[in-house]
């Protein structure tokens, strides 16, 4: 029982270290553990979907813990602490406003709030999206240092999911800076055909970003565009505030 035991806690201490550190080196020390423990923990991960890696000895977290993360959020009061202030931005709007939180290098969906048109997108609470290429992403990624989204880069490559998908390094780097200078990002169609979206960053108390808040809609049909920036800048503040920042 005791060999079983210590035999989870390392699982879970190589894991937990996962969201630090993606070099089996670093991970060992992190965990102080042998490098071949900690190479044994990494492939079982691997093999169950807890974990990637890019062939080259660098590790991430895997799609399944995105999965059960929007999962256990569900079931948590996160989504029901910040719906008020989503629902508040869908009324100003009417566009479709998300809630999503950082995992590893992606982030994933915890809350949705339909839009008022006769459409539907395709985002769903528990999915998980691309940095690189959505409103939400982007302004994740606005809030790190150009070291960390290199670093991001690397292990995720950009793929192009559009024609409008920037998957040049440098313009994707241009980007962000803008998005830091204006204070939210912009998705034009470049995650999915036909849609436009909005986001800001949600902090944490110590001034680190825990995900971000969006609007999109279909690009036929964005009404409001002038005043929105504003709006889901407010409602991503208010969203920090609620989670505990100050």
């Amino acid at each position: 029982m005791g060999e079983a035991l210590s035999a989870a806690d390392k699982t879970l201490s190589v894991l937990e270290a996962l969201a630090e550190h993606d070099r089996i080196a670093d991970l060992a020390a992190a965990c102080r553990l042998p490098k071949p423990t900690v190479h044994r923990i990494l492939q079982t991960l691997v093999r169950h979907g807890f974990a990637r890696t890019d062939g080259r000895g660098s590790y991430v977290g895997g799609p399944r813990i995105l999965s059960l993360a929007g999962r256990f959020l569900q079931r948590l009061d996160i989504a029901d602490q910040v719906r008020p202030i989503l629902s508040d931005l869908q009324e100003r709007t009417g566009w479709t406003v998300h809630l999503a939180l950082l995992s590893g290098d992606e982030a994933v969906y915890v809350a949705k709030v339909e839009g008022a048109k006769p459409y539907h997108l395709a985002s769903r609470v528990g999915m998980s999206l691309r940095l690189h290429c959505t409103s939400i992403g982007k302004a994740i990624l606005a809030a790190m240092s150009d070291a960390e989204v290199r670093a991001v880069v690397g292990r995720t490559g950009l793929p192009q999911r559009t024609p409008h998908t920037l998957t040049d390094e440098e313009a994707l780097l241009g980007d962000l800076r803008r998005v830091r200078e204006r204070g939210y990002a912009e998705d034009h169609e470049e995650n999915e055909a036909g849609v436009h979206a909005v986001g800001a960053a949600v902090f944490d108390h110590t001034g680190e970003v825990l995900g971000a808040v969006s609007a999109a809609s279909l690009v036929d049909l964005t009404t409001a565009a002038d005043e929105l920036p504003a709006l889901v800048r407010a409602a991503a503040s208010e969203v920090s505030l609620a989670l505990g920042a100050y």
